[in-house]
């Protein structure tokens, strides 16, 4: 099978690392083509448009920033659906709106193609060793014959039809940002009542408060970086879908809504490339407290693939 794959940013560069070392022959495309030359070196073809990487492949995966960067990818000057689609897969790892996909993929889907939805969940080192969880979703034989790409990123997570990827990832960031907003609260307080931020982390974990947050998160306020690698204008997209899922649902959102009002915050006193546990950084600021811990932290995007450790 031969894939291909665009969008190189943070994860989608790394996830296509993990496709390239599986053996796969593939062609990758970015709007930056300089994105690309590691892929490259890795031994990737570059595609000049999604148009020329479709008429090259079986499969292609795409992971953009958000609804019309995918509509761009199938639909624009030189987008897939100009291309060659029959009996092609797209696997679109996309943190992006089930019902806007549902509707895009109507045109791919009557040109032959079959659209497969496997937004990721985790961080960057999860891209980087190939161990996301993914959030799979699509027709059962068009999951098993994409099955070994995406295992080649991750670990399938079957949720049904296709867009039902896109809702279980909208509801996991959901849970997602208004816990990494809670613990900064929490450790704040527990900070001024006489626990030290260590000790706190420490005792948590394991317990009823325990989540990927607590495990994963914290670490980067130790540190004070934030964890750039997932910016807030990712959190503040994402937070806008989840709204609008919750609205199309009719489902009452105070607690979303108040973590979304948060992020905003965040954004607006630090800037939207800051990172996400910035919204942390607020109830310190505020407070008056740091939360820093001296450690020897290992930042996320350091973490090295067990190919190039």
């Amino acid at each position: 099978m031969k894939v291909g794959f665009i969008g190189l940013g943070t994860m989608g560069g790394n996830a296509a690392k993990n496709i390239i070392r599986a053996g796969f022959e593939t062609y990758v495309f970015d709007l930056r083509r300089e994105a690309a030359e590691p892929h490259i070196a890795m031994g990737a073809s570059w595609a000049d448009s999604p148009k020329a990487l479709i008429d090259q492949v079986d499969c292609v995966v795409s992971m953009v920033f958000g609804p019309p960067h995918c509509e761009a990818v199938l639909k624009g000057e030189n987008g897939m659906i100009h291309g060659d689609c029959a009996g092609k897969i797209w696997i679109d790892l996309t943190t992006s709106s089930p019902g806007f996909m549902r509707e895009l993929t109507k045109d791919f889907v009557a040109k032959g193609g079959k659209p497969v939805d496997a937004p990721v969940t985790g961080s960057v080192d999860a891209a980087i060793r190939g161990d996301m969880p993914m959030f799979v979703g699509g027709e059962d034989a068009h999951v098993e014959e994409a099955r070994p790409v995406i295992e080649a990123m991750g670990e399938v997570r079957k949720v049904g039809q296709y867009g039902n990827g896109y809702v279980a990832k909208l509801v996991n960031n959901q849970l997602w940002k208004i816990h990494a907003t809670a613990i900064g609260e929490a450790m704040v307080t527990a900070k001024l009542a006489g626990i030290d931020p260590d000790v706190w982390w420490d005792v948590m974990k394991g317990g009823a408060a325990d989540s990927f947050v607590m495990q994963h998160d914290v670490p980067s306020i130790f540190a004070g970086h934030y964890d750039p690698s997932f910016p807030l204008k990712l959190c503040l997209k994402d937070l806008a879908l989840i709204k609008e899922l919750m609205d199309a649902t009719g489902t009452r959102s105070e607690l979303t809504d108040a973590c979304h009002d948060r992020f905003k915050e965040a954004g607006e006193r630090y800037g939207v490339d800051a990172g996400e546990m910035t919204v942390c950084k607020l109830i310190e600021e505020d407070a008056g407290v740091t939360l820093q811990i001296e450690g020897d932290w290992v930042a996320p995007w350091e973490v090295p693939h067990d190919a190039v450790a």
